[in-house]
């Protein structure tokens, strides 16, 4: 179960590993009857060669969670549970995922944009909901330290822990998978190194793709609008349906019938000019696409939207969203988590992406992308949220009229 793997390091598995619930799980406060139950359950699953009810966790934003999808179909290919650990911004997304049974939400405060004050109530209670959890894989960006979530696992008396950890992980970790930070790999494809060196290999026949549960929502309450707005889109909806059919959880509209523009990010430094999204609307209503534009800042994608472009904004679930983007022929977004989700579902993106991380390890993965935005200017790799370089000029030197070119060179 634990045979070495390329660029892994096995480590003991440390003295929360072997020690009882009384030493490492007090804090979970569970009854000796449901323990000696749940050990029972777990001891019938192992023997029948599962690894158990598995952890997964990665706790940053959507994006992210999409991107562990091909980590967390090779798990479920031997776990007998799969539980994922997802921060708030995270929980809708990895909900989608195919493969989790079960999500846990906890705000890390080593993690979270706006970090929660640490204090033993927070840290107890956390412990307390992963009891029971047998193996953990932590999921992590170059920029982040996988030791916090390690050490509460142990507390947890989690026994087998994979991660990788530029830091010595001391007896935190079973398997440090060890990678060079200098080489840029997609996340989806670092994430299942990660899964790999823990010994869960993809299914056969699995692609390694983005991916989300089927069906999607229904969004027949939608589609008179997504379709009512807008230039005359018979040519995009017919080279949009090139992709396949369309199925009834995109509410019965052609595959590729519209283009959706989402001008909301989570970061400022990642985002285009509202004024240069509005006019891409029109630009492209005036090229013979219906546009959709989606979001959660209702101001902003009425302001974008204008009269050119049905508004959703604020209108739908995360899910819902994955309909409304499976629909679609092109998505045009920033770096943000719509574009992986629009991977996820098979959807090209235009991308509009800031250089403050590379788009080698974040562009919208596995689907064709154009990507646009000067990925040599000087605010590269600062992982800045606010511009660090006056006027922006990363994304304020995009022109309305790429997108509109980039957008047909997608849908021909």
């Amino acid at each position: 179960m634990s045979a070495r793997m390329r660029g892994a390091v096995l480590y003991g598995a440390g003295p929360c590993a072997t020690a009882g619930a009384a030493t490492c799980g007090a804090a979970a406060k569970v009854t000796p009857t449901r323990a000696r139950a749940e050990k029972t359950e777990r001891a019938a699953a192992k023997s029948a060669g599962g690894r158990g009810r598995v952890l997964v966790a990665r706790l940053d934003d959507a994006g992210d969670v999409l991107l562990t999808g091909p980590a967390v179909r090779a798990v479920r290919t031997q776990a007998d549970e799969v539980v994922f650990l997802a921060g708030p911004n995270g929980r809708a997304a990895a909900e989608l995922l195919p493969g989790v049974d079960r999500v846990v939400e906890w705000q890390a405060p080593w993690i979270d944009h706006t970090p929660p004050p640490v204090g033993k109530a927070q840290v107890a209670d956390l412990v307390g909901r992963l009891h029971g959890i047998d193996e953990a894989v932590i999921l992590t960006s170059f920029h982040q330290s996988a030791l916090p979530l390690a050490l509460l696992l142990r507390l947890a008396s989690v026994r087998r822990i994979t991660a990788i950890s530029n830091d010595y992980p001391g007896s935190l970790l079973d398997v440090r998978h060890v990678v060079d930070e200098s080489v840029d790999v997609p996340e989806a494809e670092r994430a299942l190194a990660v899964a790999r060196a823990a010994g869960f290999e993809l299914p056969p026949g699995d692609d390694g793709k983005l991916a989300v549960q089927r069906p999607l929502p229904d969004i027949d309450k939608f589609t008179g609008h997504l379709l009512s707005v807008g230039a005359d889109a018979g040519r995009s909806a017919n080279k949009g349906a090139n992709r396949g059919a369309n199925t009834g959880a995109n509410g019965g509209t052609d595959t590729g019938a519209y283009v959706v523009v989402h001008p909301g990010t989570s970061a400022p430094a990642r985002t285009w000019p509202a004024e240069r999204h509005r006019q891409a609307v029109r630009g492209l209503a005036e090229d013979g696409h219906r546009v959709v534009v989606t979001g959660t800042e209702r101001d902003l994608t009425a302001y974008v939207a204008g009269d050119d472009a049905a508004d959703l904004g604020g209108a739908t679930t995360f899910a819902e969203l994955a309909a409304v983007l499976a629909g679609a022929g092109v998505l045009v977004a920033g770096n943000t988590g719509p574009a992986h989700l629009a991977a996820a579902v098979g959807t090209p993106v235009v991308s509009l992406f800031a250089p403050v991380v590379p788009a080698a390890r974040w562009a919208p993965y596995g689907v064709p992308v154009v990507l646009l935005g000067d990925q040599q200017a000087p605010c590269g790799n600062s992982r800045a949220r606010t511009c660090p370089v006056p006027g922006h000029p990363c994304l304020s030197q995009v022109t309305s009229e790429q997108v509109v070119k980039a957008v047909r060179e997608l849908t021909q």
